[in-house]
């Protein structure tokens, strides 16, 4: 891989206190780029993480693009969350001269990663670093599925890509490789009905922070749905993390960040996400930057206990439960896998360009309430969203 000249180490301050902590915790794992050494070889299939101090597409929230090292900070102190952990840290990529320049190389660089199966931990800067990532699935040809941990909808009419407009700029790609895109947590005072009903002719899921916080549960088949995770820190309420210039009183709490994040870590789809709008000007002693470094540890654990569920590849490991929707004149299959007891539901798909295009997207992750409702003869609703989109 042809990257190196993309990045510079993580200030020197950080590895200094990393050489100073306990041997049992995740900076003895690093495989880091520091001062005056080579740039790191990354293995493939490696987990790898870097960081972005750009923020200049970062609405109302200049100085975003310092949190890479804060959060290393906390980060590499934790304790190991697997013995057979291995982190590589290619430190920052530089901002280029615009903004656009920022994107292109972390397009590259991600896509070069992509190619050699490696899973990206990228600390922004703001979220419209989520454009650059997207573009990296572009370039390889790859069609995938967004899940945003987000408040609002950043989807709006301006010309320039920002943070609260890099997801209609991603809309308007052609051709386009972005198959659905799920919103959780979004706050309906921060939105308004009209960007509700938008995202619902758009075809795309929504889940209001109610919804989701009435049962965790909701958000591990929407999040083992996605290849890419964005995360706007003001997700998260600004008791648990007050590092945004812009942050509301409600939100997710801190812990329910760190589940979401496993479930993300135990996803075989997942292999990028991203952490944006942590503003260490506006935080409270490290408090943000520690329960993000926590998030990530979460993730990190969930990756190195996943269960290689894909049923496509091998349907031995599952069983099978056809259910037949009487009043609707249609049967739905399901899988529930026997390693980890996840559901799946399949989406039939008659026309063969578009089944190849989509095929990775059309075992579509459940939940067992899902199945339930259908032997109810009640459709499920992310089913018949699924089904819509590919007829």
């Amino acid at each position: 891989m042809n990257i190196s000249h993309y990045f510079e180490p993580a200030s020197p301050d950080v590895h200094t206190f990393l050489s100073e902590i306990s041997a049992t915790t995740i900076a003895n794992k690093i495989i880091a780029y520091r001062e005056g050494e080579e740039f790191p070889e990354v293995e493939d299939g490696a987990l790898v993480l870097f960081g972005v101090d750009d923020d200049r597409g970062a609405i109302g929230n200049r100085g975003c693009g310092a949190a890479p090292d804060h959060v290393r900070s906390y980060l590499y102190g934790l304790a190991l969350p697997s013995k057979n952990m291995q982190l590589y840290d290619l430190g920052n990529i530089v901002a280029g001269e615009s903004p656009e320049d920022t994107y292109y190389a972390i397009t590259d660089v991600m896509c070069q990663l992509i190619e050699h199966n490696v899973t990206t931990l990228l600390i922004g800067g703001g979220q419209d670093l989520t454009y650059a990532m997207y573009k990296a699935y572009e370039r390889v040809g790859r069609v995938i599925n967004i899940c945003a941990i987000d408040p609002r909808f950043d989807i709006s009419d301006t010309p320039t890509i920002n943070s609260r407009s890099y997801l209609n700029h991603i809309i308007m790609q052609q051709p386009n490789y972005m198959f659905n895109f799920t919103t959780i947590g979004y706050q309906t005072y921060l939105v308004g009905g009209g960007y509700i009903h938008l995202m619902d002719e758009l075809n795309f899921d929504a889940y209001r922070l109610g919804h989701i916080q009435e049962d965790m549960r909701r958000a591990e088949p929407l999040i083992r749905n996605a290849d890419l995770m964005t995360i706007d820190i003001n997700a998260i309420r600004q008791s648990d993390a007050p590092a945004n210039a812009n942050p509301s009183p409600h939100g997710f709490y801190g812990e329910q960040l760190c589940q979401m994040a496993r479930f993300a870590g135990m996803s075989n789809k997942i292999d990028s996400i991203g952490l944006f709008e942590l503003n260490p000007a506006y935080d409270n002693e490290g408090q943000t930057s520690h329960m993000a470094a926590h998030a990530l540890w979460y993730f990190i654990e969930g990756f190195y206990n996943r269960k290689a569920d894909n049923p496509y590849l091998d349907k031995q490991n599952y069983k099978q439960y056809i259910v037949q929707l009487e009043t609707h004149d249609l049967s739905i299959n399901f899988y529930k896998s026997r390693i980890s007891d996840r559901w799946w539901m399949e989406v039939p798909c008659d026309n063969e360009e578009r089944r190849q295009r989509y095929m990775r997207h059309l075992l579509v992750p459940c939940t067992y309430d899902d199945y339930e409702r259908a032997m109810q003869n009640e459709v499920p609703e992310l089913w018949w969203r699924y089904y819509q989109r590919v007829q």
